[in-house]
C-alpha cells in the first residue's frame, strides 16, 4: 500500500517569506496533489503534480507551486510570499482526494 506523509507537522513563516511544505511518499505514484483547509471550509484543491505536468486550481491559487522529487519519493508545495491568508491545514494526496490522508498546519509565528 502507497503511504503519503508529511515531513514536518508545522511549518512557521513571516509575511512575504517563502514557505515549503514537503510529503514523503513510498510505492510508485502517477499524481500527487495539495489542498488546503481554513477551518470551517471544506479542502479546497491547490495544485496537482500529474507524470510531470502541473494542474493548478480553477482559479489558479497565485504564488502557489509544486515540485516533485521523484528520486527522492518526495513533493514540495511552495508557497512564494507568504501571506496571513495562507495560514490553514494543508493536505498531500497521493489522489485526488483528502480522506484519510495526513496534513500540514502553517500559522503565523507569535
Amino acid at each position: 500500500k502507497d503511504v503519503i506523509t508529511p515531513y514536518s507537522d508545522e511549518a512557521f513563516a513571516t509575511e512575504t517569506e517563502s514557505v515549503k511544505l514537503s510529503c514523503n511518499y513510498t510505492g510508485s505514484v502517477d499524481s500527487l496533489h495539495w489542498y488546503r483547509q481554513y477551518a470551517g471550509s471544506p479542502p479546497q484543491f491547490l495544485i496537482l503534480d500529474y507524470y510531470g505536468a502541473t494542474t493548478h486550481a480553477n482559479p489558479p491559487v497565485s504564488g502557489i507551486s509544486i515540485s516533485h522529487r521523484k528520486e527522492e519519493n518526495s513533493v514540495d508545495l511552495i508557497i512564494s510570499s507568504a501571506a496571513v491568508s495562507d495560514s490553514a491545514l494543508y493536505y498531500c494526496a497521493l489522489r485526488p482526494t483528502v480522506t484519510g490522508n495526513t496534513l500540514h498546519t502553517i500559522q503565523e509565528p507569535d
